[in-house]
């Protein structure tokens, strides 16, 4: 597993299962031709993806960003038609960490998209029962609103049984969230209308995580958005203003969905000068 230090906090990512989806979903209006030349497809012109967890360990407390795909929560169906290649293995992520489910003190969620959230529950001799029973669940109060009351579009991702299991932990918050000392939550929208990214600040060193309104590296194009978004143009905004800080600040930025780099640092015009790669 890869590790990445921003001052006293540690990142690791665990296994929270691969997916391949239709690269021109995933990078919408940008033509094929440019988005290859940043992120290979397969003859189907599928990308691979991953779906892991960003464990934050501080002095104090077990913060997850995200939850995976889960184990055992998508039937056959649902596997071939959204691509899924491996489901998760948390459980094993986290014995070679020395720890277990119940040490999760919390868990980020920066969206409630199935494949984020389906890993919040595990299945238990056909009963869906809570992953983390320890963990307080945050998410951005629109997020909550629409996961529970979906509409015709957003019906397809937001699923009752990824949230009525859970959701006596669920903790929602406005526009900002302190979760400890030097990290936030904070809401964008772009991507879905709840979406939220997490800033880590500790000892001088900066890290930025914007979930999928920036899934993989190839995407630091603002203007390169996925054809999932739900709020195109609220993701182009918000992209340009957090690249720029991000840069700027010389901050870390992570990825949850990228199967080649788990963190990069880019210079002001636009070049990799350091990276974090995702072992093979």
């Amino acid at each position: 597993m890869e590790k990445l230090n921003i001052g006293e906090v540690t990142v690791t990512w665990l296994d929270g299962g691969n997916t391949a989806l239709d690269g021109g979903a995933m990078f919408g209006v940008v033509p094929k031709l440019l988005w290859t030349k940043k992120y290979p497809c397969n003859e189907l012109n599928q990308i691979h993806m991953r779906n892991d967890p960003l464990l934050i360990q501080t002095r104090n407390r077990n913060i997850l960003i995200d939850a995976g795909m889960g184990k055992a929560r998508l039937n056959d169906k649902q596997k071939r038609n959204f691509g899924v290649q491996k489901e998760a293995n948390i459980d094993e992520s986290l014995q070679i960490l020395g720890l277990k489910r119940e040490d999760i003190h919390c868990v980020c969620m920066t969206h409630l998209h199935f494949d984020h959230v389906s890993g919040l529950t595990r299945n238990e001799n056909g009963i869906l029962i809570s992953m983390y029973p320890n963990a307080t669940i945050y998410t951005s109060h629109i997020e909550w609103d629409e996961m529970r009351n979906p509409n015709i579009r957003s019906r397809n991702t937001y699923w009752r049984e990824n949230w009525e299991h859970i959701q006596e932990q669920v903790c929602t918050f406005t526009d900002k969230l302190d979760l400890d000392e030097g990290i936030k939550m904070i809401h964008t929208g772009g991507h879905s209308d709840g979406h939220s990214i997490i800033l880590i600040e500790s000892n001088g060193e900066k890290m930025l995580h914007l979930g999928d309104i920036m899934p993989t590296h190839a995407h630091q194009n603002p203007l390169w958005v996925m054809a999932y978004d739900d709020y195109p143009m609220t993701s182009i905004y918000e992209k340009e203003e957090w690249i720029d800080y991000g840069v700027k600040e010389n901050a870390w930025f992570t990825f949850y969905h990228d199967a080649y780099y788990r963190a990069v640092k880019w210079n002001g015009e636009g070049e990799l000068v350091d990276v974090l790669k995702v072992a093979k």
